[in-house]
């Protein structure tokens, strides 16, 4: 993929941008590596003094940096402000908590240990972090990892998406401007070509990805290769399951909506599956449909548009492609389906129901604005159905019953279960997955603690 701007509400190229070469490359690693020897010696208090002079220009410059996601990759200007005001909140929040959750932990004094004896553990930076991040969140995907790894200590190598190198090359703008030294975090414009050699020099100490799958496994293994820390967040198909105790069944349809179109359908913890139990499917169903059809699709500058365009032409011609798949081998169309005939990357929201095993759509990541409907008899039916899926990143349920709260949280296999609320990224609570979802967590304390050699030290 060609490096560049591409406006996905016009198809448009915007600007194109020359990959780095061999030799600049090789300047940026070792710039890096070299920023890191005197970076790792700076105090918690300078490291977030930078962090929170970061997030005073998020602040200010909300609107300019919007503008470019929104230009990038299509997500509404709107939705691209709050990303915005996230990566604001997740600055300040490592700022605030990165030394707590770095402080040297003491353990008890084992037999043998003399009367004076200090056991106790250490955190300290590992170096370089190649940073694999994806186009859906451009700005809040990478600051939830350099915020608390340039806490840490550590120094960051973004490699970004190829579709949003303007987002890629403002973040490291930011960070400089609020007086991390030069070389603390660098954007690396280049294509997926050289990753595994990023990953093999010895310069680069641990990765993190976040992306499909597929990509997951190759970063994965290359990083075993060379035993090298890593932290994977991939795919997800994520269940909604509502039971019939749920008080407010409207409120509970908003929920699943906000959370189906969030970021144009195109998140990793989007609700996909929405399994509702049998005595309120028919209800349910018909408000989805309805409440699907009225969304308007539009201009992401628009403040009146719900849907923008999807990121990529790709993305929605392999989207359509899963949906016309899973309706020849017997899934009900209720709505939607049909590509729009206007410029840009648009998709209808569309819902299909009846959807056998042998369809994509039971066991593939629809990575657009397509709900899914299963039906289930009761909660071990529901249970069965979301625990059928090779993903396991979050999910949510929403019931009354406190045996039901339980079970669900228990029960269903995933990194993250939410009770009576949508699934959420958000700097305070741990974030990561299952299964083919990944592993690793960040965010909260694991955020910070993710990339560092936890020592431990004994003094007798």
């Amino acid at each position: 993929m060609a490096i560049a701007t591409t406006n996905p509400a016009t198809g448009e190229t915007v600007q194109e941008f020359d990959a780095l070469t061999e030799q600049q490359l090789e300047e940026k690693l070792q710039r890096a590596w070299d920023t890191f020897q005197t970076y790792r010696d700076t105090t918690f208090e300078q490291r977030a003094g930078w962090l929170r002079a970061a997030a005073d220009i998020f602040d200010a410059e909300t609107d300019r940096l919007a503008e470019l996601a929104t230009l990038e990759m299509g997500k509404t200007f709107k939705a691209a402000k709050a990303e915005v005001a996230k990566c604001s909140l997740g600055c300040r929040w490592y700022a605030d908590h990165a030394a707590e959750d770095l402080a040297d932990v003491e353990w008890p004094k084992p037999s043998g240990a003399s009367e004076n004896a200090r056991i106790f553990t250490r955190y300290q930076p590992l170096g370089p972090v190649l940073a694999i991040m994806p186009w859906n969140f451009p700005y809040w995907q990478v600051l939830r990892f350099a915020a608390p790894a340039l806490m840490a200590g550590n120094v960051g190598l973004l490699k970004h998406a190829s579709n949003v190198p303007q987002v890629a090359m403002a973040i490291e703008d930011v960070l400089n401007r609020a007086g991390f030294p030069e070389g603390a975090f660098q954007t690396l414009l280049v294509g997926s070509s050289v990753i595994e050699g990023i990953i093999d020099d010895d310069r680069v100490r641990a990765v993190t990805l976040t992306g499909s799958e597929p990509a997951g496994r190759e970063v994965g293994a290359r990083a075993g290769q060379n035993v090298k820390t890593s932290v994977l967040e991939l795919g997800g198909s994520d269940p909604f399951i509502v039971m019939p105790s749920v008080e407010d069944l409207d409120a509970v349809v908003d929920a699943a909506v906000s959370s189906r179109m969030l970021n144009n359908g195109q998140s990793c913890i989007n609700a996909k599956r929405f399994i509702v139990h049998q005595d309120v499917a028919d209800d349910f169903t018909q408000k989805l449909v309805q409440k699907m059809e009225a969304l308007t699709i539009g201009d992401p500058m628009d403040e009146n548009t719900d849907l923008g365009p999807m990121s990529q032409g790709n993305g929605v011609t392999d989207l359509d492609e899963q949906v016309q798949d899973s309706i020849k081998s017997g899934a009900r169309l209720l709505t939607g389906g049909e590509r729009l005939d206007r410029p840009g990357n648009y998709y209808p929201p569309t819902v299909l129901a009846d959807i056998p095993k042998d369809a994509r759509a039971y066991y593939e990541e629809l990575f657009g604005p397509v709900a899914l409907v299963f039906r289930a008899a009761d909660a071990d039916e529901a249970i069965r159905i979301a625990n059928d899926s090779p993903f396991g990143l979050g999910g949510s349920a929403w019931t009354t019953d406190e045996d039901e709260k339980m079970r669900f949280a228990t029960e269903v296999e995933s990194g993250m279960v939410y009770i009576n609320k949508v699934t959420e990224s958000t700097p305070e609570v741990p974030f990561g997955g299952a299964k083919n979802s990944g592993y690793g967590r960040e965010l909260a304390s694991f955020g910070p603690q993710s990339f560092v050699n936890a020592k431990t030290i004994w003094i007798q």
